[in-house]
């Protein structure tokens, strides 16, 4: 559990009134004193509650949203649905956008720590961070490995990517190639590329894989479309992401190429967005609304009962294809 007001001045050998001096750098105290609440407060790991001090007594019913953006339309829209699904519930959120940076995912669970949430949803891509492993806060990950203490939403991966390449197989594709993330970091998306690897296998095509990760910038995700399509010519593509997916169909309309007669080409996500806006894109779409009623289900359970053993670890839902002109 958190250390509180009163574990802090236990540890400092003073008064709780003392601590609260301390914090708020109310009155005179001397420099030993200082140094030895500081000391215990960083022992302790306690984080003072710049929100709620002037709050005392009322529950603070805060949720923190750690997600490495939302631009993307899929972190996007299921940021809206968690948020939506929470303050029905009653609570309202702190949304944290950690992008690539350890360092700043870091800054944002002391801030969260300090303002007492009552528990976090995370998504962020940044592993190692020790803090998850210490906060003594009720948390849920969606699609990433935090902790072992740290249940795990996700969607089935590894079905999606099976259905995406038979829909290729089905339109006679031969040379099917990955685009994705290939470097495995033990994450539930980890198995997308199993998938494809397994695939290839049972029909016995040869894998080819072109690696482009989440945070590689558009202009380097083209580079690496181009050149796909110009060097190795493929007949069917798999993308992990509907936004790479468009970037492969514009660029093969740049260069020429027919779309599906001479390539087709496959997503993963099928937001509303992309669904509405981009409705020739066949894809693998994700159940984001029931996948934020999980997470929120799951979050608040955990806050109710902090101390009740995790009976299941991951949580795995279905996905579906949605088949457009791309793969017809």
């Amino acid at each position: 559990m958190a250390a509180k007001l009163s574990d802090v001045a236990k540890e400092a050998g003073c008064s709780v009134t003392t601590v609260s001096r301390v914090i708020n750098n109310h009155g005179y105290l001397s420099q030993k004193t200082k140094d030895k609440v500081f000391a215990a407060m960083r022992k302790l790991n306690y984080q003072p509650n710049s929100l709620a001090r002037s709050l005392q007594g009322k529950k603070m019913k805060l949720i923190g949203l750690i997600f490495p953006g939302i631009t993307n339309p899929f972190f996007a829209e299921l940021v809206q649905d968690v948020e939506t699904t929470l303050f029905k519930r009653g609570y309202k959120v702190i949304l944290c956008n950690a992008g690539q940076n350890k360092k700043k995912e870091h800054e944002y669970l002391r801030m969260l720590q300090a303002n007492q949430v009552d528990g976090i949803i995370a998504g962020a891509h940044n592993l190692g961070i020790e803090e998850y492993k210490q906060l003594g806060l009720p948390i849920v990950s969606f699609d990433r490995k935090l902790a072992e203490n740290v249940p795990i939403v996700s969607c089935d991966n590894y079905q999606g990517i099976k259905l995406a390449v038979r829909d290729l197989i089905q339109g006679d594709c031969k040379k099917i190639y990955f685009l994705g993330n290939k470097h495995k970091k033990g994450n539930p998306t980890d198995e997308r590329l199993d998938a494809y690897l397994d695939e290839a296998k049972n029909y016995g095509f040869t894998p080819h894989i072109r690696s482009v990760a989440f945070s590689d910038s558009t202009n380097i995700k083209n580079m690496e479309v181009h050149n796909m399509l110009t060097n190795d010519q493929p007949d069917g593509v798999v993308c992990t992401d509907d936004l790479t997916a468009i970037l492969v169909l514009q660029e093969a309309k740049k260069l020429g190429i027919s779309i599906p007669s001479e390539l087709k080409v496959i997503g993963f996500d099928g937001t509303q967005l992309m669904q509405t806006y981009h409705s020739e894109l066949s894809t693998i779409a994700q159940p984001i609304e029931d996948i934020a009623t999980l997470l929120v289900n799951l979050l608040l359970k955990r806050i109710a009962h902090p101390e009740q053993e995790l009976k299941q670890k991951n949580y795995v839902l279905p996905v579906k294809l949605i088949k457009g002109e791309t793969t017809a």
